[in-house]
């Protein structure tokens, strides 16, 4: 394994690259909202590590208490993502990104590190098979997929808010809750609208701008969520084609 890694800092933001949109002109929008949000969580202790290349490998996480996910847990790191893409893969970068955080962890005196995962491999969730190694377990769930991965150094384990495992919320229309946090979602929430708005199909698009709503939303949520005649559907954000997809064969 080769290369070095860097982490964003409020005075390296603006030339680096978030190298999950890496070149993707369509989510320039999407890369300046999530560096201006950046700006603000980093004070906070929000990391973001990157290798210093042209490419998608990278690990995002922050103290529970101010990650914007429905999850509470005392003196925990959250995990948003953690991507090694193209032929970046299978040279022990996730690995190297993964125990970076955990050493992190404790040399912050944190009781632990989670991560949102499911019961079967779901796109832009981690893979439990990834986690085990490391010592990861079981900590709660919601919905009938969604799962809780924690690696404790203590006994107290984080969990889900009791308002995350309703998955359900008294709106019939379509409606979406979203955040700045991953630079692709302004593009998705574009498509959506434009496509809904030509096929006359009733739209609520929420957008979650602050901790105090992340913290108290009706499901899982890492940065995206669905809901369609009251119930959850999924956490995948949408671009148009994903969405005539699902609304014709699921919903």
């Amino acid at each position: 394994m080769d290369g070095q890694f860097l982490n964003l800092t409020r005075e390296n933001l603006e030339k680096e690259h978030l190298c999950c949109a890496i070149s993707d002109k369509k989510h320039q929008a999407g890369v300046c909202a999530k560096k201006e949000w950046l700006q603000e969580r980093i004070g906070e202790g929000h990391i973001f590590r990157k290798l210093d290349a042209k490419g998608k490998v990278f690990i995002e996480y922050a103290p529970l208490e101010t990650a914007w996910v429905p999850i509470l847990g005392e003196n925990y790191l959250y995990i948003y993502c953690l991507w090694v893409a193209g032929s970046y893969s299978g040279k022990g970068y996730g690995k190297a990104l993964m125990q970076h955080c955990i050493q992190d962890a404790k040399q912050q005196g944190k009781a632990g590190v989670c991560i949102l995962s499911s019961k079967k491999k779901k796109p832009f969730l981690s893979d439990k098979k990834f986690l085990f190694p490391f010592g990861f377990r079981l900590a709660d769930t919601a919905g009938e997929d969604y799962e809780l991965m924690a690696l404790p150094f203590g006994e107290a384990l984080p969990r889900f808010t009791e308002q995350a495992k309703r998955m359900k919320i008294d709106r019939d229309e379509l409606t979406i809750y979203y955040s700045p946090q991953c630079p692709y979602i302004l593009n998705c929430v574009t498509q959506v609208q434009e496509y809904c708005g030509k096929q006359s199909i009733p739209l609520a698009l929420i957008s979650v701008d602050s901790l105090e709503k992340a913290k108290s939303l009706p499901c899982v949520f890492n940065n995206w969520a669905a809901f369609y005649h009251g119930d959850f559907f999924t956490h995948h954000p949408l671009n148009e084609t994903l969405l005539k997809k699902m609304l014709e064969k699921n919903l």
